[in-house]
């Protein structure tokens, strides 16, 4: 029989069994009765000396293993593989742009990371170069990487990946890199993404919405052509599919301008925060009423637009950076499409 002193298994408790086994390696481990290297009970050993079923004892070495407290050796048992349980996991969170959405996505990435980690957060404002020179000089600093891969060309549109950004994302260790925001399919299984899929995320969102949208006589989607941080030119795509296979008369322009010809009866697509407030001041200052005489549609949602009653086409920030995390925890890489809806409110 293995030694198994360390363990302590109270029946009596509410505490679950598996949960009491992690405690009593962790505290064996904090006073120094389990050193690095040194082996611990077999799954068979612990279920049979204290008579605990095997998917128990199964269960709490699964979540010592997925915080790297222990480790397997085939044919040869489980192992002490981390002593030190102050070390924090340290993370690189690399983000083109400071916005009211990001910084949902890395709260909650944070949140669900827990105490144990250490998130470095930086933004390279959708410049490559800056990307680039970021990642080089961070190679081999963290146990993780976390990266937005959005850029802009010199004429100020979004743009695709360039070789030299695919040659410095794939020199990081594929089984620490995430992507988010944006899928890269030329990156194997080994790295996790949880990304939007801008053109097929309005389409069927919008598809979501026609018995509404159908009332208005125009669509108009407001897309900044050019912008300091540009949106992908899915959306366009995306919008346009949607117009053209619903027969309904669209038009897209570049911004909300000053004195805009507004008629009764146009829907508006809002990408920019700047043109929805511009918008919505005009219809007030004519004494339009939303969601009757005009329209209006906002992408990406805020705790603001949801105060203000603004219908919403939006992908899940918060289930975006709690995915990401839980790859992290679970040591598990998966493709996921985030989750992106029709929100629909009184602006419509």
């Amino acid at each position: 029989m293995e030694k198994l002193d360390y363990i302590r298994i109270n029946v009596d408790s509410r505490v679950p069994k598996y949960k009491q086994i992690v405690d009593s390696i962790m505290d064996g481990i904090n006073r120094g009765s389990l050193l690095m290297g040194d082996q611990i009970p077999s799954i068979n050993a612990l279920s049979e000396g204290f008579d605990l079923s095997r998917d128990t004892v199964d269960k709490a070495y699964r979540l010592l293993k997925e915080q790297n407290v222990i480790v397997s050796v085939k044919g040869k048992g489980f192992y002490v593989s981390k002593t030190d349980l102050s070390i924090k996991i340290n993370v690189l969170f690399l983000i083109n742009k400071l916005s009211t959405y990001k910084m949902r996505i890395y709260n909650a990435f944070v949140n669900a990371l827990g105490r144990n980690a250490n998130v470095d957060l930086q933004i390279y404002h959708c410049e490559p170069s800056v990307f680039i020179n970021v990642l080089e000089k961070k190679q081999n600093q963290y146990n993780y990487y976390m990266v937005m891969p959005h850029f802009r060309n010199d004429a100020l549109q979004h743009m695709g990946c360039t070789d030299e950004i695919l040659k410095a994302l794939h020199a990081l260790p594929t089984d620490r890199l995430i992507i988010m925001d944006r899928n890269l399919e030329s990156f194997s299984s080994e790295v996790g993404r949880v990304f939007q899929d801008f053109t097929e995320d309005i389409y069927a969102s919008l598809v979501e919405g026609f018995e509404k949208i159908k009332k208005y006589r125009k669509i108009i989607l407001v897309y900044p052509s050019e912008a300091v941080y540009p949106y992908p030119k899915g959306i366009v795509t995306g919008f346009k599919r949607f117009c053209l296979r619903n027969k309904l008369d669209f038009e897209i322009l570049d911004e909300i301008y000053d004195g805009m010809e507004l008629q009764l009866k146009d829907l508006y697509v809002i990408i920019a925060e700047t043109d929805l407030v511009n918008l919505v001041q005009q219809t007030r200052d004519r004494h339009y009423k939303l969601g009757e005489d005009i329209g209006i549609i906002s992408y990406n949602d805020t705790p603001l637009k949801a105060l203000l009653g603004i219908t919403v086409i939006s992908t899940d920030f918060q289930k975006m950076g709690t995915a990401a995390a839980e790859m992290i925890l679970h040591n598990k890489r998966a493709t996921i499409k985030n989750d992106f809806n029709f929100i629909d409110r009184h602006s419509i």
